[in-house]
């Protein structure tokens, strides 16, 4: 089992910055990808960012302006958001996917909103 709780959301204006932490605890060492996900109301919940081993990958939405990176233990991941819009607001959701098992797993997540 793994346990994901995240942290940092907040209301901030148009161009501004907010960083977004994840702690992970449990079998983290089965831990083989972490992302983060983001839900705005009436949307699907959607793919921002994502690290495999030193790998990030993110939306065309977000290139440039974010950031993902984690720790070397995988027990803390975290999202660097600058310039930030109005059409970044959503709930955004720590992902952990593991081996064997393959499992997935989400956190709680943690409201972002972007007041123009």
């Amino acid at each position: 089992q793994v346990r994901l709780v995240e942290s940092g959301g907040d209301l901030v204006q148009t161009g501004g910055s907010l960083r977004l932490s994840c702690a992970a605890s449990g079998s983290i060492a089965r831990i083989y990808l972490m992302g983060w996900y983001r839900q705005a109301p009436g949307k699907q919940r959607d793919l921002v960012a994502s690290i495999a081993g030193d790998r990030p990958y993110y939306v065309d939405g977000v290139k440039g302006r974010f950031t993902i990176s984690k720790t070397d233990r995988k027990n803390a991941l975290y999202l660097q958001m600058n310039n930030l819009q109005p059409e970044d607001t959503a709930v955004y959701y720590c992902y952990a996917k593991t081996v064997l098992p393959e499992r997935e797993y989400w956190g709680q997540g943690t409201q972002v909103t972007v007041s123009s």
